[in-house]
């Protein structure tokens, strides 16, 4: 299959598949004798492997790492299991950042609407220095 029709069957961008195939993420596929390149079955079903991998926010570390454990004939889902769980607290700690963010941002907002004309808390805020000085 051509590069074209994987890009359209995956929903993936042909210059991500490229981009794969440069980091080895994907074997590079045969080629015509023009130089199209043609994709077989297996390397087709990696790259759903990869998009589903990079849409739960796997790096392409993680991708490549449980690539590796995908392909090998004996499973470990141990060590898949331990990247999926090192994955999961990475999350939990950047929901938790969004949630002081967005905390923040709500008090400021919320001072806003108390605040005199000639001053606003967000932008005093912002304009504040590492030090906490304005």
């Amino acid at each position: 299959m051509t590069i074209g029709k994987v890009a359209t069957q995956t929903g993936m961008n042909i210059e991500t598949i490229r981009y794969y195939e440069k980091l080895g993420l994907v074997c590079a596929p045969m080629r015509t004798e023009g130089g199209t390149r043609l994709f077989d079955r297996d390397s087709i079903q990696r790259l759903f492997f990869i998009k589903r991998a990079r849409e739960l926010g796997f790096s392409l570390d993680e991708v490549r790492a449980l690539l590796q454990l995908s392909s090998d004939s004996k499973v470990d889902c141990h060590s898949a299991q331990s990247i999926a769980e090192k994955h999961l607290q990475d999350i939990l700690k950047k929901i938790e950042d969004l949630n002081q963010l967005a905390n923040v941002l709500l008090e400021l907002s919320g001072k806003c609407s108390v605040a005199n004309s000639s001053s606003c808390p967000i932008l005093e805020s912002l304009n504040k220095n590492s030090l906490g000085r304005a």
